[in-house]
């Protein structure tokens, strides 16, 4: 079954045709009968739920302007409330929120089943925001002008029907906008291929062109920078996932490309052009590794100079994992050996002064949240670990920063340890990975997590699901670093992609093998558990090492790759997999493609496939025809399929709880069960 249309699921592709979900819906309910009948299943989803659901949880926030803002979700507003504060309010036990919109109000009048999807707020004075709201989950959303005084939306104001658009502010009556106006104006992948200046009052699909680009790119984009004294318009695309064109647009249209690697990733604040490298690169006689940041002046650069002062530069263990701007700081979060670490840079007169910024911890993760690059050098940094709940401390730069909440403890951390542990790939590459365990899990069931693809760094983190599910109970938990992620930089990833894809399966397989080479788990009692590119893992891992593992977990995956690139978002991977449409790549893609390497006599794991109808960016018919095909050869296999969601296949809390006690359910009684 090699060809593209030699597939008698194709039926299955249409997404709410009666036919497939008559399917759907018989297989979840074979699923749900025998996962969710016992006791513990609903012991479990209310644990889960109680996580979840929390009042004390970290309310992150983000400054606009004078006011912190933040969207939250409880057992009350399942869909959630968008809502504001005071920086003195927010260090309060419990600060008072001025609500602006609840959620769950707005569906229930418009009988509609709305999914925050965010606010893009005008500058300077943050008092309209463009309301993107998604039906479901899915990835398109409708787009709608708020105003924040009347809490209110605008009247005749800016609105857009459900699309997958990119919109943002010019001034209070004009926007850049790229959606779906009809024929020609997205691309293959389904995203805006033409931007627009449009202004209040007027047809949006006559609006003047700002930029364009080519049907095969994967999108447009447009967007001004309202920094007071540095206001400036940039246009670009992204011809595929990793490579882009940006241009600086002058107001009679005129563009003045930036001459950097197609790779490599540009940005400006106020002064200063910062450029990180994903590839070497040689210019103005001098050479610049992959990985690097490097900055200049804005101005300068444009006019041809190629004076480039190197802020980072990377080396066999730390990597760039990403930077952010204060008003006169730069923040940059690296790792070492997958282990955070921060510094401040400062430009000067004699160059940059660059200093360590305390607060990481010394194996977890610490995530820069917020920063006000408009008007002052605050910061919001989280840390946390795998048995460390989440800190967030505020500090403004040359102050001390001050704790400001602490999420609480889901579970009892004491006697678990985590451990650090390498791997060797078949090609001799050493491949970290974490180890998180209860003393004394030695026979416990293992579940192993990983992903591999796009540059994704998997840093250490708190999970009070994944405590409470299965930490708690004597699982041990493991999560690996595999090339394709971006642990180790860009070199990481790219050497992982398309013909060197079997890099990241190796990879995995050779975690598993050391897992159980050092005694921690046997393969019966080892899961595994990826979603999206993970959910490829899983497959691959399914098709080609059954014999490695106990029990499988597959979310909202890509399997069938002979078809990825026609079905919703597949178009705009290909630099990461390749084209199966090109005899030469689907050589090496169809070496691998789960749904095309699942054969009859063979002993396979048990697997649970999880999607959703709602997924616009990964097609729920490929793990749909994947159940199918193992079916029909005979294979028992569980399937759930959320008719809500979106990629995440989870639109509210119950859904997440639901579908986490489902999974963590499956996996406990495969691993758990007499061999």
């Amino acid at each position: 079954m090699t060809e593209i249309d030699d597939d008698p699921y194709l039926w299955l592709e249409d997404v709410t045709g009666e036919q497939a979900l008559d399917w759907v819906r018989a297989r979840n309910a074979e699923t749900v009968a025998e996962l969710t009948g016992g006791e513990r299943f609903g012991e479990l989803r209310d644990r889960v739920r109680e996580v979840l659901d929390a009042d004390d949880r970290i309310p992150y926030v983000r400054r606009r302007g004078e006011y912190l803002y933040n969207f939250w979700r409880d057992a009350q507003h399942p869909r959630g409330l968008w809502r504001r504060t005071t920086l003195e309010q927010y260090r309060a036990p419990k600060p008072e929120w001025d609500v602006l919109l609840d959620v769950d109000a707005l569906a229930e009048a418009e009988g509609e089943n709305w999914v925050w999807h965010g606010a893009n707020m005008l500058r300077p004075d943050y008092r309209r925001g463009l309301i993107s709201l998604s039906r479901g989950g899915a990835d398109a959303t409708v787009v709608r002008e708020f105003d924040l005084e009347t809490r209110q939306f605008v009247e005749g104001g800016f609105e857009l029907p459900e699309a997958k658009t990119r919109i943002s502010w010019i001034d209070l009556d004009r926007v850049y906008v790229g959606t779906d106006t009809g024929p020609g104006s997205l691309t293959a992948s389904g995203y805006p291929r033409v931007m627009r200046e449009w202004r209040r009052g007027t047809p949006v699909g006559e609006a003047p062109i700002a930029y364009e680009g080519k049907p095969e790119d994967v999108a447009v984009f447009a967007y001004h920078d309202a920094t007071e004294g540095y206001e400036r318009d940039f246009v670009g695309r992204s011809m595929d996932f990793y490579r882009s064109e940006r241009y600086l647009r002058a107001a009679d249209g005129t563009l003045t490309r930036f001459e950097v690697p197609d790779d490599a990733q540009p940005s400006v604040h106020r002064d200063w052009l910062l450029i990180r490298t994903r590839s070497p690169w040689a210019t103005g006689g001098r050479e610049y590794p992959a990985g690097a940041l490097l900055a200049a002046g804005f101005d300068a650069y444009l006019a041809g100079s190629r004076e480039l002062t190197v802020l980072f530069r990377p080396d066999a263990h730390t990597s760039l994992e990403y930077y952010s701007w204060t008003r006169d700081h730069l923040l940059l979060g690296t790792l070492s050996d997958v282990k955070a670490r921060l510094r401040v840079l400062t430009p000067g007169p004699d160059g940059w002064a660059d200093e360590p910024l305390p607060g990481a911890p010394e194996v977890g993760s610490a995530d820069i949240v917020d920063t006000d690059p408009d008007h002052s050098n605050e910061y919001f940094l989280d840390t946390s670990g795998y048995t460390q709940p989440s800190t967030l401390v505020r500090g403004v730069i040359g102050e001390q920063a001050e704790p400001i909440r602490s999420a609480p403890s889901f579970f009892d951390s004491s006697g678990i340890e985590v451990t650090q542990y390498f791997a060797t790939s078949d090609d001799g590459t050493a491949v970290p990975y974490f180890v998180v365990r209860p003393e004394g899990a030695e026979d416990g069931p293992t579940m192993l997590y990983g992903y591999g693809g796009f540059e994704v760094s998997l840093t250490p983190s708190y999970s009070g699901s994944t405590g409470r599910a299965w930490l708690s109970r004597g699982g041990t938990y493991v999560v690996a670093n595999i090339r394709g992620g971006g642990e180790y930089g860009p070199g990481w990833h790219t050497q992982a992609v398309k013909a060197k894809r079997h890099l990241v399966y190796e990879d995995f397989a050779a975690v598993a093998k050391d897992l159980v080479a050092r005694g921690i788990t046997t393969p019966d009692r080892l899961g595994i558990q990826g979603g999206s590119n993970g959910g490829l893992l899983m497959g691959v891992m399914l098709t080609r090492y059954p014999e490695l593992f106990g029990a499988i977990v597959c979310q909202v995956p890509l399997l069938d790759m002979r078809r990825y690139h026609k079905l919703l978002a597949g178009a705009s991977w290909m630099a990461e997999y390749g084209d199966p449409d090109e005899p030469d790549e689907w050589a090496f893609i169809g070496e691998y493609s789960p749904y095309q390497n699942v054969h009859s006599g063979r002993e396979y794991p048990p697997i649970l496939f999880v999607t959703s109808t709602r997924d616009d960016r990964v097609h729920p018919a490929h793990a749909r025809k994947m159940v199918a095909r193992m079916r029909e050869l005979g294979y028992p296999v569980r399937y759930h399929e959320n008719i809500e969601g979106g990629h995440g296949a989870a639109a509210d809390n119950e859904q997440l709880a639901f579908k986490t006690a489902l999974v963590f359910e499956f996996l406990w009684q495969q691993l758990t069960r007499a061999r």
